[in-house]
């Protein structure tokens, strides 16, 4: 049953939104902590462990998000909140790094599956703009772009689990480079079913979370009266991202450097699936030509973030402005000028 939070007052919704928040950090703090010891016992591996159980874990709320957008005759809102998810989850990549003060994060954090997750995003990316430039033909109301989204995200993760198991190359190791490698201290007696069974209730206190904060986000915004490209890139992306940020910041405290990347990275990869999800809720026809200018904007602006990202990794520089990455510096710099494009209107229409 939906949470209906329109007769709600200003103050509950205030309220419920910090609440939300509040129970995000406690729980996502604790998710990240399960998914280090997790992937140590289990063999996965960080990188792997943060693409898929911790990526689709935090990811929960947005899900909802979009597919409550798009059932309720909100297309642009829901591919709003899917692409502005991946564009601020990067940015919280950029606030991780500050939280990192012996060295650039991405330089520490070398790791090839994380690049191959990189490329992979990138390659998703193109296929809704592939989507929106053709015919508009659906089967069944879902346009063929969704299912080859689903198909080519499970043909990647493939791709990234075969990468660890059988690497072409490695990063050159340096004195700050932290290794993926099992934590002896993950190594105790608890009972791998129950980790697998908190990590489980965790996950879901997150997205319920995450869900309460979305639906008292998009009241909020509603009262405002912005448009459905605002609320979705700047309000419920943000508010449904959060997780994102709490569980890479407490990985990175942590010292799980591999697990904070991998997990914003496999998240955004995840994120590409929304729009497969929001096609299939949309009863309207093509979710991708619902889109308009705001919303390939977005995923353009994605495009070029993911891409910096990718190159900051491949450079591994050591430091930089404010002991930060060049590429964290820009990636934060066109987020934010991003944000102000949106909110003045200056995106296109639709």
């Amino acid at each position: 049953m939906l949470l209906n939070t329109e007769s709600w007052p200003l103050m509950g919704l205030i309220g419920a939104l910090l609440g939300g928040a509040l129970v995000i950090l406690w729980a996502g703090t604790r998710v990240t902590r399960l998914a280090d010891q997790l992937a140590d016992m289990t063999g996965i591996g960080e990188a792997m462990f943060g693409a898929v159980m911790l990526g689709a874990t935090t990811s929960l709320p947005g899900i909802v998000t979009s597919v409550t957008a798009a059932l309720t005759d909100h297309p642009a809102m829901a591919a709003s909140n899917a692409m502005g998810g991946i564009a601020v989850q990067t940015a919280f990549l950029a606030v991780a790094d500050m939280t990192y003060r012996k060295v650039n994060l991405e330089h520490a954090a070398a790791s090839l599956q994380n690049l191959t997750q990189g490329a992979l995003l990138t390659v998703l990316l193109t296929i809704p703009l592939v989507a929106q430039s053709t015919q508009a033909v659906t089967w069944w109301g879902v346009h063929p772009a969704s299912p080859i989204l689903l198909l080519a995200y499970i043909a990647g993760l493939r791709l990234v689990a075969h990468t660890r198991e059988a690497p072409g190359w490695f990063p050159q190791h340096s004195p700050e480079t932290v290794e993926d490698e099992p934590d002896p201290d993950n190594q105790d007696q608890t009972s791998l079913m129950s980790l697998i069974l908190r990590f489980v209730v965790l996950g879901l206190l997150v997205g319920a979370a995450g869900y309460v904060v979305a639906r008292t986000g998009i009241a909020l915004s509603e009262r405002a009266l912005l448009s459905e490209t605002a609320v979705g890139m700047l309000i419920t992306a943000v508010v449904t991202s959060l997780p994102e940020l709490v569980t890479s910041v407490a990985a990175v405290r942590q010292g799980a450097l591999t697990l904070a990347v991998g997990g914003i990275i496999g998240g955004n990869v995840f994120d590409i699936l929304f729009l497969a999800f929001a096609d299939v809720a949309y009863r309207d026809g093509s979710l991708y030509h619902a889109m308009g200018d705001q919303q390939v904007f977005t995923i353009a602006l994605t495009q070029l973030l993911t891409g910096i990202l990718l190159l900051g990794l491949l450079r591994r520089e050591k430091t930089g402005v404010a002991n930060i990455g060049f590429e964290s510096m820009l990636v934060l710099v066109l987020y934010l000028s991003a944000v102000v494009v949106v909110a003045l209107g200056w995106a296109g229409s639709g």
